[in-house]
């Protein structure tokens, strides 16, 4: 059994293999701080939840863009699964060739998105993570990453409106009824909603232009399914994507190793 680890900045998701086979996932705030007990009971105790042995875990790859919570995030690993974890980085064995002027300041999230969808879905492609920020990843039939666009998340688009006006109230972000909104909470979720998809869209067909050539459209992220039933501009959402990423990684770290 594979134990996977993506801390990304607003959420901490864990996702387990049994061999092939992805059973599950399940997801803790990576803005709280934890000792390396706290991450290890915690994590026990989801496994014993989801009726998974924490004993049958035999490897266990961590993605991560925030530093801060590594150093409790390892010795847990290590404390408690007697595992050394494998950090992935942007040496990572991917199969992908970063073509970027500087690959080292790519981000793990993006990595792991880049290897899935090449070795799933092909390429060309674009994939789009909506996350804390919203990514957009160039691959090409080569499997060369050769460029990507960086906004900020829905959520985070959110959180800037209703702490920045002070009558504006948090809401759900949602898509309403109609564009016709007609109170303030449907107004900001119809703002917040159609004018991503407008963002989303227009990036889409820039990409297209520029490259010239046919590509899939694949999205992942919490809230892409949103974006993703709002256009014809995508064409596959695959919420699981970053963990079918580092299990190709971790494959391929094992095959490199004779493991």
């Amino acid at each position: 059994m594979l134990l996977m680890i993506d801390v990304g900045n607003t959420n901490i998701t864990v996702g387990v293999f049994k061999g092939d086979t992805f059973v599950g996932n399940f997801r803790l705030t990576t803005k709280m701080q934890r000792t390396s007990d706290e991450f290890g009971i915690t994590l026990f105790s989801i496994f014993r939840t989801k009726d998974l042995n924490p004993a049958d875990v035999e490897g266990v790859l961590i993605s991560s863009v925030v530093p801060k919570v590594m150093h409790s995030l390892n010795n847990a690993i290590r404390k408690y699964f007697d595992i050394e974890p494998m950090i992935l980085g942007s040496q990572a064995l991917t199969g992908i060739s970063i073509k970027t002027e500087n690959p080292k300041e790519l981000g793990a999230d993006r990595i792991v998105d880049i290897a899935a969808v090449y070795h799933i879905y092909g390429g060309p492609a674009l994939v789009i993570d909506f996350g804390t920020g919203t990514t957009y990843d160039y691959v090409n039939e080569k499997g060369e990453f050769e460029f990507g666009l960086i906004a900020p998340g829905i959520e985070i688009s959110g959180q800037a409106l209703w702490t920045g006006a002070a009558k504006v109230p948090e809401i759900e972000i949602k898509k309403p009824a109609s564009i016709r909104c007609r109170n303030t909470i449907t107004s900001m979720q119809g703002g917040l909603v159609f004018g991503y998809v407008g963002q989303t869209e227009y990036i889409i067909q820039k990409v297209k232009e520029e490259v010239g050539v046919p590509m899939k459209v694949i999205a992942t992220g919490g809230l892409g399914r949103i974006i993703y039933n709002e256009t014809d501009m995508i064409d596959i959402y695959d919420v699981d994507l970053p963990f079918k990423g580092m299990k190709i990684i971790y494959d391929l770290t094992m095959a490199a190793e004779g493991r």
